[in-house]
């Protein structure tokens, strides 16, 4: 199959390698030039994934039509905001109905879009309804060292899905297929969210008991956001929610996680974002995902508090004690009265 990879970050590397080891024939393109010439010239992703070793078989370039060539699916591995500028220079460049993968996790600032949605609002229209998610507990870190892991490939279109399971399943990556790409696109992006509080309670030093109490109310906030816009409740006890939000909270590995956790040690968005090597989305979606809540009237209260610690300057401390002294009510909102 031959796969065109857009993004040659940590993940879209990680993905490059796996699916070259599957014997497909990868071209990954990068938008940086110097990005190219540097993974070009030592076949490693020395800044975001040193030590896994690029085959030379990947073609790697800054020239998109010449890495859109005979693509039979075009995987998008990029940060949010360049998900839009980028689809609207591959759109004309795109030919025949390969099968398009987001692989990215986040909401559009100010549209509020999944990244599923901004594709299809940019590419022609013979991709609406058949784009793919693919998505869950996957840090690239992992995956390139053929650790076992398990994602979902989610779209309505069951057979773009399945096309996509096939294609990048081995003996160390199971994918599951799921139609619920609203749920699933929403989980992998507002889980990030969580995460950053996560890593604010360990840079607070706070133990086992505070995250397990974030992460299962930030859970039960990002359900309600999730089915007030349409999602299956079930997606969020699945791979794409519960999984990667646990993954996601307690990893070393999480850049969203790590984020958080200079907060709670006292520095400030912009000195944390100034030690970090690559794009912690979570930021982008404390901001998007508040903006959505406000606009659909969904209660998200660690949310609400995350965008007050990293654009109002509030206490990192002080927003714990606010949670923790809300208005006491039932934990599941059908027990109420």
């Amino acid at each position: 199959m031959n796969i065109t990879v857009l993004g040659a970050g940590s993940w879209g590397t990680a993905l490059s390698v796996l699916l070259d080891g599957k014997g497909h024939t990868v071209r990954t393109w990068e938008f940086f030039p110097e990005a190219v010439e540097a993974l070009n010239r030592d076949r490693e992703n020395k800044k975001m994934l040193p030590g896994i070793t690029i085959p030379e078989a990947i073609l790697i370039t800054n020239d998109m039509p010449e890495a859109l060539e005979a693509a039979e699916l075009v995987l998008f591995v990029i940060p949010t905001t360049a998900v839009r500028p980028t689809a609207e220079k591959a759109a004309p460049l795109i030919e025949g109905e390969p099968v398009v993968v987001n692989a990215g996790k986040g909401i559009e600032r100010g549209t509020g879009a999944r990244i599923s949605q901004i594709l299809e609002q940019e590419l022609p229209d013979r991709f609406t309804g058949h784009t793919v998610t693919f998505s869950g507990p996957s840090h690239a870190e992992e995956v390139s060292r053929k650790m076992p892991t398990t994602i979902v490939a989610a779209s309505p279109d069951h057979d773009a899905a399945e096309t996509v399971q096939r294609a990048f399943s081995t003996e160390t990556l199971r994918v599951y297929t799921n139609i619920d790409q609203v749920g699933v696109e929403l989980a992998g992006s507002l889980k990030n969210v969580i995460a950053v509080a996560a890593g604010v309670l360990d840079g607070l030093g706070f133990g086992d008991n505070s995250k397990g109490a974030l992460m299962t109310r930030g859970l039960a906030e990002i359900s309600r956001l999730g089915q007030e816009l349409g999602a299956d409740p079930l997606t969020f006890a699945g791979l794409s929610g519960m999984g990667d939000l646990i993954t996601t909270c307690i990893s070393r590995h999480s850049r969203n996680r790590n984020l958080g956790e200079m907060i709670g040690r006292g520095l400030t968005l912009e000195e944390a974002l100034g030690e970090m090597v690559m794009v912690a989305e979570g930021v982008n979606t404390v901001q998007s995902a508040t903006e959505l809540a406000q606009r659909h009237g969904v209660e998200m209260p660690i949310t609400e508090m995350m965008y007050q610690i990293l654009f109002q300057g509030k206490k990192a401390d002080e927003a714990v004690r606010e949670l923790m002294t809300r208005d006491l009510k039932p934990e599941l909102e059908h027990h109420r009265g």
